[in-house]
């Protein structure tokens, strides 16, 4: 994909980060391994990030850098062998890692709501729509079924399915990849969720139908004022959606920011081969990045990308770099970043 997303006005215009609202949403140094047959893979180390009420954050980086098991941490859904070392995920004031079974069915689906990579997997197959989005309305917000049911046709209606009536009496077998999405996101609505998670929400669908999806999802948040976590290893796709974007790497965020400062100042050197490595208008070449991403079983010392950085120097293998911030809201794990204007720019 050709990276043309618009990221801002004028250069300088986004220097300054607005100032961030009470987190809805706040992940604090977490850390989960999986205890496999061949060893303990190091999944998530030193993982922090906010997202406040009504914000749009981008979680992106390559395939198996640690973004859907982020996800779903969120959700209380890292089962065996996977295992919590340290952390917390505080959503609205209230830790989920700590929170029984019960409790956690009480927030998922009511306030926080996970649109899968494959929707069709994620719907039962042996009941309609209608039956699935009705109970989901009916148990998230005590309501009758009558007027369960109400909501249910008017949230599909909501995400653009006009033929209601025929999509409340269909199997998800029997949608398309796109309608079953738009189902998913209305199963979101059904439950009133305060934030979304959406791991992926475009990967299984073709372009045009991609682009319907975004749009459908900024809709929603601006107009249930709902907070956005997109998961996505497309920089184009969280350029557009996003207020805030953080980059992952081999289990650790390595940047975020204000989506125009990523990509007008990248300062991670990994941000910044990333956004050299994708095709833009007027760059005939493009620039790989060496190398190979650490062994998770046997992960380094220091800085996981040191291994492919042209700036690395011996305390970047030998100790992990902190994460300090560079401008207003704008903050790097790197001991040797990239100074601010002389990286990629878009």
């Amino acid at each position: 994909m050709v990276l043309q997303a618009e990221v801002g006005g004028e250069d300088g215009a986004g220097d300054v980060a607005p100032a961030m609202v009470e987190p809805l949403l706040e992940i604090r140094d977490l850390e989960i391994r999986f205890h496999s047959y061949r060893g303990v893979i190091h999944a998530l180390e030193g993982v922090n990030l906010a997202i406040g009420a009504g914000e749009a954050v981008g979680l992106v980086g390559e395939t198996g850098c640690g973004k859907s098991v982020t996800a779903r941490a969120v959700i209380g859904m890292i089962e065996p062998p996977g295992r919590l070392e340290r952390g917390a995920i505080l959503f609205e004031g209230q830790d989920i890692l700590r929170l029984s079974e019960r409790r956690l069915r009480d927030i998922r689906g009511r306030k926080i709501s996970f649109i899968f990579q494959e929707p069709k997997k994620a719907l039962d197959p042996t009941a309609k729509v209608g039956l699935q989005l009705t109970e989901a309305a009916r148990i998230a917000r005590g309501i009758p079924q009558r007027e369960a049911e109400q909501l249910a046709a008017a949230c599909l209606n909501d995400v653009g399915l006009a033929d209601v009536e025929r999509v409340m009496g269909a199997y998800s077998f029997e949608l398309s990849g796109g309608m079953a999405q738009r189902v998913m996101i209305a199963m979101a609505l059904v439950g009133g969720s305060r934030l979304i998670v959406a791991d992926e929400p475009t990967s299984a669908l073709d372009v045009s139908i991609q682009a319907q999806i975004l749009r459908l999802l900024r809709d929603i948040r601006d107009r249930y004022d709902s907070s956005l976590l997109i998961i996505t290893h497309d920089l184009a796709v969280a350029a557009e959606n996003c207020d805030r974007i953080a980059v992952m790497y081999a289990g650790r965020i390595v940047e975020s920011g204000p989506v125009r400062d990523i990509f007008r100042r990248p300062t991670h050197p990994y941000t910044d081969r990333l956004l050299r490595a994708l095709p833009t208008p007027g760059r005939d070449t493009l620039e790989a990045i060496p190398g190979t991403v650490p062994d998770l079983l046997d992960p380094p010392p220091g800085c996981r990308f040191a291994n492919r950085c042209d700036r690395a120097t011996d305390i970047c293998r030998e100790v992990s770099p902190p994460f300090a911030e560079v401008a207003p809201g704008h903050g790097v794990a790197c001991y040797h970043p990239v100074e601010r204007g002389s990286g990629a720019t878009w």
